[in-house]
């Protein structure tokens, strides 16, 4: 008895640590976010999610105590494959979560995945998205799914899905040069003293600006985007009328929800492709949203630790050029120490 209660015991811990392949999981700890549960949805097939998410959970775990979740596009094989728009497995781990950090593209979901983001953004719950998730879905003629509404180019009376009516804004197109002018972030004057640009002095990224037509009157610019013409840190800035004006490229909105008496706490951040995630403020811009977000910018530092957190060599963005193979499992801690 003792013997068949052991190996029942060896097989369910397998079949459970089996089940958890399909993401990374990483434990809270001490510090700002501790207490929090934060699911990072990764799943687009330009901009290195895969790479850039995987980060910024271990900043977040280790430098200030989150517990994270990490998720993946991935085949059926369990490597990760961006350019599969049709499954993102543990969605349900949302169901648990205090913030959503969302980073997708176009993705195409079968019903019973979707609904976990739909339920979460109902709930009223904090989002932050990145970079592609102003499109963030894109559901084929093929998929019989409730959710038509939420694609990026949806009709009346969902104008714009997900991204126009949630985060504020859908795509709309390139700004600046895609692949040859990089981005300068730029404070605005009213937003020096926002809690989400706490400590920062210097965002710079190498992707591109995009076009924001307009935001709702409940958004807040926390910074603008410089184009530059080129794509190193010392590239001077455009002088032409895309910077008069310059677009927004990180936004929040506190947006109403049907049902919810507190509003909303988005953050939009259209910088954030993995090669962006070098540059340090804009790291630190990130841990601030989450902070803020979920109504913790009290705790927020004068200049957050966001030290990259083990190896990070991120991989250049472009289609087609994600590496190959990659399990979750290969984009974790490899150590204990790196958390």
């Amino acid at each position: 008895m003792n013997l068949f209660l052991t190996l029942a015991s060896v097989m369910l811990i397998t079949a459970s640590l089996s089940a958890q392949t399909d993401r990374i999981e990483l434990p809270g700890g001490n510090g700002a976010a501790a207490g929090l549960h934060v699911v990072f949805v990764s799943g687009d097939e330009e901009y290195r999610s895969e790479e850039a998410l995987p980060q910024l959970a271990r900043i977040l775990s280790r430098h200030h105590g989150a517990r994270s979740t990490v998720l993946f596009a991935l085949d059926d094989d369990g490597t990760i494959n961006p350019d599969r728009r049709d499954n993102i497995p543990g969605l349900e781990a949302l169901e648990s979560a205090d913030l959503m950090v969302l980073f997708t593209r176009f993705r195409d979901l079968p019903d019973a995945q979707m609904k976990h983001i739909v339920d979460y953004v109902e709930s009223g719950r904090p989002i932050i998205a990145i970079r592609t998730s102003t499109h963030a879905f894109a559901f084929s003629n093929e998929n019989p799914t409730s959710y038509r509404h939420w694609t990026w180019n949806a009709g009346q009376p969902w104008s714009g899905g997900f991204g126009r009516q949630v985060l504020g804004e859908t795509w709309v197109a390139h700004h600046g040069h895609h692949g040859s002018e990089a981005t300068r972030g730029v404070v605005p004057v009213a937003a020096r003293r926002h809690p989400i640009v706490r400590g920062v002095e210097d965002v710079w990224g190498p992707t591109d600006v995009y076009a924001i037509r307009d935001l709702p009157l409940d958004a807040t610019v926390i910074l603008e985007g410089s184009i530059v013409d080129g794509m190193t840190t010392d590239a001077e800035h455009v002088n032409d009328a895309r910077n008069a004006p310059r677009m927004p490229v990180v936004w929040t909105r506190e947006r109403a929800v049907p049902g919810i008496t507190a509003p909303q706490r988005v953050v939009t951040s259209t910088i954030g492709a993995a090669t962006d995630y070098e540059n340090e403020d804009l790291r630190r811009i990130f841990v601030n949203a989450c902070l803020w977000a979920t109504s913790r910018e009290a705790k927020i530092p004068e200049r957050a630790n966001v030290d990259l957190v083990g190896t990070y060599e991120p991989t250049q963005f472009g289609f087609g050029g994600f590496v190959k193979g990659k399990r979750p499992a290969d984009y974790a801690p490899a150590t204990s120490g790196d958390r």
